[in-house]
């Protein structure tokens, strides 16, 4: 009898991760890059892309500037959301460094042009570098403002036709069915449709995001980066987190 695998299939063979800006952040506040949890991130996107998962990323940036904040203090809106995607940029370069030290073939495309900085995202220049084993960073969001990075993973998600997005957390490991920070009682959901998601307000991405999903029959895992190895755990299909489906 041959001995059986070390090496765990994976549920999935192309994926787009959902990144956090505030876990760029590590323990500090806004405005801040923590090199050290970054390169943590790294690790974990080395080693899914190792496994032979084609990975499409995401990022927030939360840890740079929050338009929510801004435009309390005064800021317009479409002003603190240019900022906002600038800072997924800044983001994006610093997961890609991180990645490269570490030997994986990275390349940042943003919707926002910088050219002296990243790529243009170009669809079919995204899919090459997918197919050909490369990590491709997505920043700038969609490009432009009063949408969400939540927003912008959906459609890059469906864009580039990965088979579900996988949604890092910073301290939270699934969907619960209220605040567990200020519920003791808060009940978490192993499995979740869209529609009742979208029925319960729950907070798992911002609604246009959520019903774009469930549209696009495109199935979202809410897990929490923090857990090393938890990355390639989801991938692998292991049953942590919340899975939201169509037909969950």
């Amino acid at each position: 009898m041959s001995d059986e695998s070390t090496i765990s299939p994976m549920k999935w063979s192309r994926v787009l991760l959902k990144l956090s800006g505030e876990a760029f952040a590590g323990d500090g506040s806004h405005g801040v890059i923590d090199y050290a949890a970054v390169a943590k991130i790294a690790e974990e996107v080395a080693s899914l892309q190792r496994s032979g998962v084609q990975t499409a990323i995401v990022i927030g940036g939360g840890n740079v500037m929050r338009g929510q904040l801004a435009e309390v203090a005064g800021m317009k809106r479409v002003t603190a959301d240019h900022i906002g995607m600038l800072g997924t940029v800044v983001n994006a370069l610093a997961l890609q460094d991180s990645l490269e030290q570490q030997g994986v073939d990275t390349r940042v495309q943003t919707a926002v042009p910088i050219q002296t900085v990243a790529e243009s995202y170009i669809n079919r220049r995204a899919l090459r570098h997918l197919e050909k084993g490369r990590v491709v960073i997505l920043a700038g969001g969609t490009g432009n403002p009063y949408f969400t990075t939540d927003t912008a993973a959906a459609l890059r998600a469906s864009e580039v036709r990965a088979e579900a997005i996988l949604m890092a957390k910073n301290g939270t490991d699934g969907v619960y069915d209220k605040d567990p920070r200020q519920h003791a009682d808060a009940a978490k959901f192993d499995k979740i449709s869209f529609s009742d998601a979208i029925n319960r307000r729950l907070k798992v991405m911002d609604l246009t995001a959520m019903a774009f999903c469930m549209e696009n029959n495109l199935p979202i895992v809410v897990f929490d980066i923090n857990v090393p190895g938890n990355i390639q755990r989801v991938a692998e299909g292991s049953p942590i987190g919340t899975l939201v489906s169509k037909d969950a």
